[in-house]
């Protein structure tokens, strides 16, 4: 009984230790389209008023076309990160996404992560008013939005 209960600690202790030693892949910020009054559009990792998240998720590889999967390394990476948090998922209780954001706000103090969950309940809202609201109170909830989305930023969230 002793051996298989070292057995198994030995085992948690080994998928731990995998767990630290696999590079964590860059967090990607997220990337405004601004378009200015005359109609200028720019890019930025800055949120501007009125702005609309790009979505840059990196191809997975392409593996339809030629059967061969053709991944690069950045890839590979995450996808081994991704098979090792499900893995631990029983013993952390969070899933991939839930990990990467933990990961990056680690070092964070309590209060910032504290400001950070709020905010995270907050910007699904404030993006649905901007969405769906009304020409008369679409300035006030871009406003509210690119003030919640800068302090997103700044806090390091």
């Amino acid at each position: 009984m002793k051996t298989r209960y070292r057995e198994t600690a030995h085992l948690i202790g080994l998928c731990a230790g995998l767990l630290g030693c696999v590079p964590s892949v860059a967090q990607g910020q997220p990337v405004y389209r601004c378009e200015s009054a005359k109609g200028q559009v720019s890019y930025s990792n800055e949120p501007c008023l009125g702005a609309t998240v790009v979505d840059t998720t990196p191809t997975q590889g392409l593996d339809k076309s030629s059967g061969v999967s053709r991944k690069g390394p950045d890839v590979q990476r995450e996808q081994t990160r991704k098979a090792l948090n499900d893995a631990m998922r029983p013993l952390t209780g969070m899933s991939h996404e839930e990990k990467k954001i933990f990961e990056r706000r680690f070092k964070l103090p309590a209060s910032v992560k504290l400001e950070c969950k709020w905010l995270d309940a907050r910007l699904p809202s404030q993006e649905a008013a901007v969405k769906n609201g009304d020409a008369k109170s679409l300035g006030e909830a871009e406003t509210r939005l690119f003030l919640t989305r800068n302090r997103f930023r700044t806090l390091g969230c």
